[in-house]
């Protein structure tokens, strides 16, 4: 038992402790360090009082470490985080504010308290049009947010040729390159007339669609699978004239800065055309449905009855050779076979996708590319939740004018299983450094390499018969040598998008312009990895459906609003496949990430498809049988960091429109200083490429 004198000895112990530990907060100083009322331990041998400095020395430590954590709590917790969101969110929104939004705004005021009743004191010093001077001072001072990327050279081309008295000689004609014109919505039905007009492809309004309205976007979007046109109750068009195609969005210029330099050598809406079209339409049905090559054809023509001048072209990307074919032929344009040379005074091709582009292939396989497996982890995740690799696939297969991309030429151009024309000399990636599709990876059961002949029967394979039939009416892919079957293709549609099934125009004072960069790393290939067995979808496709009527009970009023039935069987023999993100290996020469392997090109175009037919096809009598002289000049990629587009020497696949080389080079084709061209031995293409296959 414990008795009277060891309890009142823990009392007291106890009152002694709490009077310590209240005195606390007076005692302890807010930096780290002793407290005013430390003292040093006392020369006691008293355990008691050892034990009660020992604590009250604890106690201490341990206030001053929690005030100290008090004192930075709002930087430690991010609170200051919100507010400062809210001022940034305010200054953005004032960023915005137009001059006459400040006169409308003082009227609305004004309008407001007369409704109310609400009287202010008069301020007979207050002049809101001094408010709007000050305002737009400080608005000019201020960058907009799309003027980042706007690095002073504007215009700056256009100024030197004008100083050297040139001005505009030839009517000029801008064709875009895929996704660069903007869709508008032209539906009325009642789920669409919301956004009636609007972009539905570039510009803001496209952003806030997909975010908030998604599903009502891709099925707008999305063509027919079968016709290749409008799907019901929707209908998107191109957007027209040269704000079309200037800038996707705001901040994010395409063909304005060579509108620019063209506008300062007097070119205005009389003399230059920028083409628009609809890029997800086939080549037949951008004519069947949008009459796109015959007002082409007659603007050209309209150019040259008003000015008696023949029309310069250039065109970026997939607006490459077809309407060249297209108005010659006696069923189509029916111009004959000297209105090239009767209409046109120069083609310039701007970073042409004449042998097609590697990740068009993978994107109608898996719905991915470089750009989606290269993400961060969250990114990646957000946009597979998003935005699925299936839901990707299925939109890129109704675009039936993206399949003009699919890789041409097959092995003799892209190689075989032991050589390549762009191999590095320095190739150390022996086991797939030749493929167009290097391997698949079967779960780590096996890998099976496969050239891009092989790879394109592959994917053909796993599409809906749809697209194969879409692919075999519309588009052909292989290499032609023989000259009377080359006198055929002219009038085989299929073939006018490859320049190796099809002749040059018979125009033999054309000057023709090869631009393109090089020097960026680009996709040239990619490593798959296969899943589990599952349900082809797309083989459905090729069996008539048959639907379950709906329940009488149930609200599904459709007849086909229940579900098919399954063959019993149909078999899950399907494995979906997917780029393998995964493996990555930068020690092999070209080196591999994430499941791509690079090579050389424009970081979107490989240099193959870049410069095969400006550097080597068109020089070969059969596929240039009128001796057009064609000038090639490779752009090398040296970008300015501190430049978000790269600035005036970038020859990025886009950021090259910018380019001052590209803007010199249309304003002297346009204003007559290029009086004859020449062959320029490209130095990548020329030293890095075999093309004796050919």
């Amino acid at each position: 038992m414990i008795n009277a004198g060891q309890l009142l000895s823990t009392m007291s112990m106890r009152n002694r402790f709490k009077k310590t530990i209240q005195l606390q907060d007076e005692d302890v100083d807010s930096d780290s360090g002793p407290s005013q009322t430390d003292s040093p331990a006392p020369e006691t041998s008293d355990p008691v009082k050892l034990e009660l400095w020992n604590k009250k020395h604890s106690l201490q430590t341990e206030v001053n470490k929690l005030k100290r954590k008090h004192e930075s709590s709002l930087f430690a917790t991010r609170k200051f985080l919100f507010p400062l969101g809210v001022l940034f969110g305010i200054l953005l929104a004032f960023a915005f504010v137009q001059p006459s939004d400040i006169q409308d705004m003082h009227a609305q005021l004004t309008l407001l308290m007369d409704q109310y009743d609400v009287t202010l004191p008069q301020l007979p010093d207050f002049d809101f049009s001094r408010f709007e001077t000050e305002w737009n001072k400080l608005r000019s001072n201020i960058p907009e947010l799309w003027k980042f990327n706007r690095d002073g050279r504007e215009f700056q081309v256009g100024e030197r040729m004008k100083a050297r008295g040139l001005s505009a000689e030839y009517p000029v004609v801008l064709i875009p390159g895929v996704i660069s014109t903007g869709l508008e919505s032209w539906s009325t039905t009642p789920e669409y007339r919301p956004f009636f007009r609007e972009k539905l492809w570039g510009g803001l309004n496209m952003l806030s669609q997909v975010t908030f309205n998604r599903d009502r976007w891709i099925a707008a979007m999305m063509l027919d699978p079968v016709t290749g046109l409008d799907p019901p109750d929707a209908k998107i068009r191109a957007a027209e004239g040269i704000d079309a195609a200037s800038s996707f969005i705001q901040g994010y210029w395409i063909w304005s800065k060579i509108v620019e330099n063209l506008a300062v050598v007097n070119y205005d809406t009389n003399n230059l055309y920028l083409a628009p079209y609809d890029w997800r339409l086939s080549y037949w049905n951008l004519e069947e449905r949008d009459g796109y090559f015959s007002k082409l054809k007659t603007t050209i023509e309209g150019f040259k009855r008003r000015q008696k001048k023949k029309t310069v072209v250039a065109a970026h990307s997939m607006g490459a050779t077809y309407f060249l074919k297209w108005v010659e032929s006696p069923e189509h344009g029916g111009g004959g076979p000297d209105w090239v040379e009767n209409h046109i005074e120069a083609y310039i091709s701007i970073a042409g996708t004449h042998m097609g582009v590697a990740k068009a292939m993978a994107a109608f396989l898996s719905g991915e590319m470089k750009d989606t497996v290269q993400m961060n982890p969250a990114g990646s995740y957000v946009l597979e939740r998003f935005f699925s690799r299936a839901e990707r696939r299925k939109l890129f297969l109704s675009w039936a004018g993206s399949a003009s991309m699919w890789i041409k030429g097959g092995d003799t151009i892209w190689g075989n299983s032991t050589f390549a024309p762009d191999d590095p000399s320095e190739d150390s990636n022996v086991l797939d450094a030749n493929d167009t599709y290097p391997c698949i990876k079967d779960n780590g059961v096996g890998v099976k390499n496969m050239t891009s002949e092989m790879a394109g029967d592959w994917i053909l394979e796993h599409t809906p018969s749809s697209f194969q039939k879409m692919m075999a009416t519309n588009y052909s892919f292989g290499i032609e040598r023989n000259e009377d079957a080359l006198n055929r293709n002219d009038r085989d549609h299929t073939k006018w998008t490859n320049p190796l099934e099809v002749k040059l125009p018979n125009a033999p004072s054309m000057k023709m312009f090869c631009v393109y960069g090089h020097g960026k790393e680009t996709e040239r290939s990619y490593w798959y990895t296969r899943g589990d067995f599952e349900h082809d979808e797309s083989a459905a496709d090729g069996i008539s459906p048959l639907c379950i009527d709906p329940d009488t009970g149930s609200n599904q009023t459709s007849p086909c609003a229940g579900s098919t039935p399954r063959n019993p069987l149909d078999m899950p023999l399907l494995r979906k496949s997917w780029i393998d993100a995964d493996y990555t290996d930068e020690t092999v020469n070209p080196k591999v990430r994430n499941g791509v392997k690079m090579g050389e090109g424009d970081g979107t175009v490989s240099l193959i498809s870049l410069g095969a037919m400006c550097v080597e096809g068109w020089k070969r009598r059969r596929w240039n049988p009128a001796g057009i002289n064609v000038t090639v000049v490779e752009l090398s990629h040296r970008p300015v960091p501190s430049m978000p587009r790269g600035g005036a020497n970038t020859s990025d696949h886009v950021d090259i429109l910018g380019s001052t080389t590209l803007n010199e080079i249309i304003v002297k084709v346009a204003t007559g200083v290029v009086k004859s061209a020449k062959v320029i031995y490209s130095r990548a293409y020329g030293f890095r490429m075999d093309t004796a296959s050919l």
